[in-house]
């Protein structure tokens, strides 16, 4: 008998719709049922409320367009990292890389997982550990004493979902895209059904999404500054929630057609997501004037209260779970890629691009990445450190728009089967937008911006290490 023949290259079994789904659902993790209230407070008008989330949709839409183009051209797995590459040479792309896999998209699976725990939680009682291992302490660079076993039960589901994804992503890319196709369409059916019942069964009213005065004066201290940094801040917030648009570039190179089928998933994904955040928001405040939205931090649970009671509680508590259940399974099958790439340029540790000879998946990379994201979850730090690169995360959308331009210039003649619309403006655009709010970021919160970059900087001598290790080899 025959033995199936070893795979050594990574499986092309992502579909279209697989790839829209990736986009969509790395992006609806728990940020629509959690940020719109801040940003409420932070405004205090439901207009403005509004007009942030389509003005972050439409910057979002506006990179994925840029991206688009440059996913047309290129279609290896680990998309940005292998973009920046081409744009910019091996420097700039292994920092970029480094940042995905050291902090950025580690620490957001770290988030995301603790917050499926921390829902779940609702349904299943956890037990206490011992007071003298909750008060066990360990100190961190940058982020101060940690207390791993502190809300132990949430890190501990956490940690075997991140777990069980991680086997499911290393079993085969297409049983992961499966899992990530069904898990995003519940999780959008579940959003645009709670918007719906909102607007059907509430006793709100749309006079709630008007207010007398445009700009209170409370929300933004009544002055142009004050205005300004109010909207940096609702802006951070709706970015948040808008974040993981590119994941599906780190797998271009599992996708069928990707020339084709990795621009159509970054454009309609977005589009996707920018309709179901807007609508959602709008029923939010069909039930809940602006100031009451500012006072109810799981604003979702709040207005769906307003129905069913208490009981809403439990529908919010499921919508959340399979909102971050498939966020961070999406998270988890694009990002390992990353390491991947680096590996196979002999730029990251060469074992972490092996592929499994059974299943043609990054087997290595995706159980490494699976260790650092548990450990950042029992650190209980994630937060801060996903704070300190959001600098990061908006300096790499910059260069990468601005590598369009480059590319243009660099690679003339190569197809582009998608080219972006409205250039060279619209990749200006965003560049400009990015370089304005890196700008408010180093003004409004220098201490994050400013640990960002040193966590960055961090991966300085493992470059160095792997340039020489590389021309020793050579």
């Amino acid at each position: 008998m025959n033995k199936p023949p070893r795979k050594t290259e990574l499986v092309r079994g992502l579909s279209l719709t697989a790839a829209i789904m990736i986009v969509a659902g790395s992006m609806i993790g728990s940020g629509i049922f959690r940020k719109p209230a801040t940003m409420a407070g932070q405004l205090g008008s439901p207009e403005f409320l509004i007009l942030i989330w389509v003005v972050a949709g439409l910057i979002t839409f506006i990179g994925a367009l840029v991206n688009a183009e440059v996913a047309g051209m290129i279609d290896a797995t680990g998309g940005q990292y292998v973009y920046f590459r081409k744009m910019y040479g091996d420097g700039l792309a292994f920092f970029y890389g480094w940042s995905i896999f050291s902090v950025i998209q580690t620490g957001g699976q770290a988030a995301i997982a603790y917050v499926f725990g921390e829902y779940l939680g609702y349904f299943i009682r956890f037990p206490q550990l011992p007071q003298n291992l909750q008060d066990f302490s360990i100190y961190m660079p940058f982020a101060g004493n940690i207390h791993p076993f502190m809300e132990f039960g949430p890190k501990a589901i956490a940690i075997l979902c991140i777990i069980f994804l991680t086997m499911v992503n290393y079993i085969g890319v297409i049983f992961g895209g499966i899992v990530q196709t069904i898990v995003t369409f519940i999780k959008i059916a579940s959003i645009i059904l709670l918007s719906v019942l909102l607007f059907s069964v509430g006793e709100g009213s749309f006079s709630n999404i008007t207010s007398s005065s445009l700009i209170p004066q409370s929300a933004t201290g009544g002055t142009i500054s004050g205005f300004f940094a109010a909207v940096g801040l609702a802006l951070a917030g709706a970015f948040w929630a808008y974040d993981g648009w590119n994941n599906v570039t780190f797998v271009s190179g599992e996708v069928k057609n990707p020339q084709r089928n990795v621009p159509l998933g970054l454009l309609y994904g977005t589009l996707i997501v920018m309709a179901v955040y807007v609508i959602a928001n709008i029923a939010y405040l069909y039930i809940l004037p602006v100031d009451v939205m500012a006072n109810s931090p799981l604003v979702a649970a709040s207005a769906i209260e307003v129905i069913f009671g208490s009981a809403g509680a439990s529908v919010i508590s499921i919508a959340v779970i399979v909102s971050t259940f498939g966020a961070l399974n999406g998270n988890i099958l694009a990002c390992s890629r990353i390491q991947f790439a680096m590996a196979r340029d002999n730029l990251f540790f060469n074992i972490l691009g092996k592929v499994h000879p059974k299943f043609g998946t990054p087997y290595i990379s995706l159980v490494v990445q699976g260790i650092w994201s548990s450990v950042l979850v029992l650190s209980g730090s994630f937060d801060t450190i996903t704070d300190y690169v959001i600098f990061a995360s908006w300096l790499f959308y910059m260069l990468g728009a601005y590598g369009v331009i480059i590319l243009r210039k660099k690679m003339p003649g190569t197809p582009r089967p998608y080219k972006v619309w409205g250039y060279p403006y619209t990749p200006w655009i965003f560049i400009i937008f990015s370089l304005l709010f890196l700008v408010n970021s180093v003004i409004s919160d220098s201490e994050d911006a400013a640990m960002g970059s040193i966590l960055i900087l961090l991966g300085l001598p493992f470059y160095l290490y792997w340039k020489f290790w590389a021309k020793k080899k050579q």
